[in-house]
């Protein structure tokens, strides 16, 4: 026989309505039928009258033991940068607001050239931090599969073959196509490529430029010079094209800042860009954007990002999801200033 609630409608098992039943009727998550429950910003006029008639209609009441035991919770989500990038400083502030929402707040731990990422992940660890979002980790799998066994885990920005712990990337082989279909429809085919190091992005991104040249059959002018994600390994590299017997007509690099040092030393040794060499970076940063440089480059979209992050953080902390996921975003093409037809 079916038992009734003495708080309200009969459930199956006889037990008081919990906020998951009130999240459930309504269809939104349990997260959103606690802001509306707690009075806090967020949630459409609409959602909230939809919780409050369901609230009502369950005889739900707020557990208040439960309630003393949720304000030892700290409520914080601690999120690796590297200090330097200005793409992970749009992200960290997407991740903030999209945070604020939901009802929780940012601790920020950066990477520094003398401040490891295990430094910067057990620095947020020692405040508390219930779930962790990473902008572009590097640690192997097996180090992100034992930090996810902590606590709730986010890789933004890059795979992660690492188990439970839950990715948001977008496509960056299709990315750095994007770049090299551009530059190929200008009609350049000596397109060099600077790289970005070791990890795991700089990977698939080497890997998107190789597929991407091949794919317009240039594969027999792959060049790809070294480098890294910084300012300085641009210029390292605009320096050995300069060395070279002749300029390639088009350059991709690695990110926004490799780009601008590439744009700084071609500058200065008077090369015009475009008209002698187009380049390409990605990220699509606030430093692209600026007025003088006006950087063609890829979009990754830094608060769609940053909002399946969050989602996927507050998931797991609010509603008990186990199962990991992986979010795919598809990349855009930001068509600038730097890139321009092939000289003849």
């Amino acid at each position: 026989m079916r038992r009734r609630s003495t708080d309200g409608e009969p459930t199956a098992t006889g037990r008081r309505p919990r906020i998951d039943d009130v999240a459930a009727r309504v269809g939104v998550s349990a997260a959103s039928v606690s802001l509306v429950l707690n009075n806090s910003p967020g949630p459409s006029v609409a959602t909230r009258e939809r919780v409050l008639q369901a609230a009502a209609e369950l005889g739900y009441r707020p557990d208040r033991t439960a309630s003393l035991l949720a304000r030892r919770r700290s409520h914080l989500v601690g999120v690796m940068m590297e200090v330097r990038s200005a793409y992970h400083a749009e992200l960290v502030e997407d991740v903030q607001s999209a945070a604020e929402v939901l009802g929780y707040d940012v601790v920020l731990s950066t990477l520094t050239r003398n401040r490891s990422e295990q430094r910067a992940v057990e620095t947020l660890l020692d405040f508390r931090c219930e779930a962790l979002i990473l902008l572009g980790p590097e640690a192997p799998a097996p180090q992100l599969t034992a930090l996810g066994r902590r606590v709730p885990v986010v890789a933004v920005g890059r795979r992660a073959d690492a188990e439970g712990i839950d990715v948001v990337r977008t496509d960056e082989g299709q990315g750095v196509g994007l770049a090299i279909e551009h530059l190929a429809s200008l009609g350049h085919e000596d397109i060099a490529f600077i790289d970005g190091g070791r990890g795991p992005i700089a990977t698939d991104r080497r890997r998107g430029y190789r597929a991407a040249m091949r794919r317009h059959g240039l594969g027999e002018r792959v060049r790809i010079l070294d480098g890294d994600h910084t300012e300085a390994a641009g210029s390292r590299a605009g320096e050995a094209l300069l060395r070279g017997r002749r300029l390639p007509t088009a350059v991709v690099a690695f990110n926004d800042h490799c780009a601008v040092g590439l744009l700084d030393t071609l500058s200065r040794a008077g090369v015009d860009v475009p008209a002698e060499v187009s380049v390409v970076g990605y990220d699509d940063s606030a430093l692209a954007r600026l007025a003088h440089i006006n950087l063609t480059t890829v979009s990754q979209d830094t608060l769609r990002q940053a909002e399946h992050a969050v989602a996927a953080a507050v998931e797991r902390l609010d509603e008990g999801r186990t199962d990991a996921q992986e979010v795919v975003l598809t990349p855009r093409l930001v068509v600038r200033g730097t890139t321009a037809p092939a000289a003849s």
